[in-house]
């Protein structure tokens, strides 16, 4: 399992799938987001696969063309500064999912890059 992310939130991503997996939901609010800490690349994760530590969520990769997809939790703690050698993917801490995957999605569709504030994420509507 990863070690980026926390045990409690983990268990909250698990809880997600399975429920989504069950047909019992299927616009859950991101749990986490893992940012580059030398690029622009964000990931808002909401449902994790324990098995096979694949996550699902917003990924923008700093190109503009944000999108749902699935990331390897591994493949992301893999990854090192070139010379540095230390990790290149952390956990935003203070983050805060506040609205449903879709309102992200559309947010970040129109802006081409995820977006974070209130005054524009209150504005949309989540899918029906």
């Amino acid at each position: 399992m990863s070690k980026m992310i926390p045990q409690n939130l983990i268990e909250i991503m698990v809880h997600n799938a399975q429920e989504v997996q069950s047909q019992l939901a299927k616009d859950h609010a991101p749990v986490v987001k893992l940012h580059s800490r030398y690029g622009k690349a964000i990931w808002l994760l909401s449902e994790l696969d324990p098995v096979n530590n694949i996550a699902f969520g917003l990924c923008d990769l700093g190109q503009g063309a944000p999108e749902l997809s699935y990331v390897s939790l591994s493949d992301l703690a893999s990854l090192k500064h070139a010379r540095l050698k230390v990790p290149m993917v952390e956990t935003d801490p203070a983050f805060d999912g506040k609205y449903p995957m879709s309102v992200y999605l559309k947010a970040a569709k129109a802006a081409g890059r995820v977006v974070e504030e209130d005054a524009v994420l209150s504005l949309i509507s989540p899918l029906e």
